[in-house]
């Protein structure tokens, strides 16, 4: 049994929706960054579904390269959430904002 590409590419495209709309609504900092990771999820998921589509194994190598892209984001991400938590004591992203120097 072999699911069609469609599914596959319909599944990434709600993910990412469902992500942005996550950064968009949200106003906690680590939830924002949870759904970037979502993000970045469905597009390694859409690469993946790509390369299997037409038999290439780039789908396989750019989605490596997104989950390392990831790794580094959320290890500068959470350094600089950490800041953000010692210096204002909330990850309320509005309380951020006015840290406009």
């Amino acid at each position: 049994m072999e699911v069609s590409a469609e599914y596959g590419l319909l599944l990434a495209s709600v993910l990412f929706i469902l992500g942005m709309i996550g950064v968009l609504i949200r106003r906690n900092i680590i939830f924002m960054l949870v759904c970037v990771e979502i993000m970045l999820n469905a597009a390694g998921l859409a690469f993946i579904v790509a390369g299997s589509k037409w038999v290439q194994a780039d789908g396989q190598v750019m989605f490596i390269f997104i989950l390392t892209m990831a790794a580094a984001e959320v290890s500068v991400g959470l350094a600089l959430i950490l800041q953000i938590y010692h210096q204002l004591k909330t990850l309320d992203e509005d309380a951020a904002s006015s840290m406009k120097g």
